[in-house]
């Protein structure tokens, strides 16, 4: 059994951790409610934004969906490029296991006329750990983001490189993994297509205030839509980044009070084991006096 000083030592090392884990639950508390503010503040416009497409290509059913959307001709070899939203540190339970072993099933079910070769944008440095020298994937190391503090210049650095590399036919779909929030306890992961576009994508988009008169839409139609559908990309790709930061924080709260929670029963139960060994060294002391009292007789 080991001795009071051992188990003293390991009980005010089990308080330290203790400290530094509640410490970690109160500042993804705080990261919390943060992204959710975040998150909350620029869905309307985003909403509006979607809303606005969609209320263009209902007006103007002989619009050519160019640009963005989906009206390539077919290739052999299909190339694809995910954006995968991770976390820069641990300590948050399953959260990035769970996108990664979804992202790597994605990869796994791709048909034959698709690259094997997937191009990755990573958000968040535990990415780069987990799929760095794979086969597989072709990671863009210099276009690596963090993932703390989602900032909107930072989707809409991403969404311009996601157009560039598509209007240039270098990649053909592009994809964004991220955990989507169901409520405060459940997160799900998630692989959403942002390019191409199709119109099926906005038929669940809000309506527009129909008791506004019919829009104008200045210079045309297909000029207003080719200018906001970037915003709509940049919106998706910073909404997935919100998303995924939201959920990040709430893990790490579950895993730190978790951990907290453990904490507080080992030291109950060394504190228990403590006391055992206190008295029986001190009967070990009462015994040894009286053996010697006795002796003296």
């Amino acid at each position: 059994m080991a001795s009071m000083q051992e188990i003293r030592t390991r009980i005010n090392s089990v308080k330290d951790t203790m400290k530094i884990t509640n410490a970690m639950y109160l500042i993804s508390s705080s990261k919390l409610r943060k992204a959710r503010n975040g998150r909350d503040a620029t869905a309307p416009y985003f909403d509006t934004l979607q809303a606005t497409i969609n209320d263009i290509l209902i007006r103007t059913p002989e619009l050519s969906s160019q640009g963005l959307f989906e009206n390539r001709e077919k290739k052999d070899k299909i190339k694809r490029c995910f954006i995968v939203v991770s976390s820069d540190k641990g300590l948050a339970g399953a959260y990035n296991h769970n996108v990664f072993k979804l992202v790597d099933e994605k990869i796994a079910a791709a048909e034959d006329n698709v690259d094997p070769v997937n191009q990755l944008i990573l958000v968040g440095h535990m990415g780069l750990t987990y799929f760095k020298g794979r086969d597989d994937v072709e990671i863009d190391e210099e276009h690596i983001y963090p993932c703390t503090d989602p900032k909107m210049y930072r989707a809409r650095e991403i969404a311009e490189h996601m157009i560039k590399l598509f209007l240039e036919d270098e990649v053909d779909e592009i994809y964004v993994a991220y955990t989507k929030m169901v409520n405060s306890m459940v997160f799900t992961p998630k692989i959403m297509r942002i390019l191409p576009l199709t119109r099926g994508m906005f038929e669940d988009a809000p309506e527009m205030n129909e008791g506004l008169e019919e829009p104008i839409f200045t210079p045309s139609p297909e000029e207003v839509l080719q200018h906001i559908v970037p915003n709509y990309v940049k919106g998706l790709i910073y909404g997935a980044i919100v998303e995924s930061f939201a959920c990040e924080q709430s893990a790490r709260m579950t895993a730190m009070d978790n951990a907290t929670t453990n904490a507080k029963d080992m030291i109950d139960e060394l504190s228990l084991i403590y006391n055992r060994v206190r008295q029986a060294a001190i009967t070990q002391e009462i015994t040894e006096i009286v053996s010697g009292a006795q002796s003296t007789n």
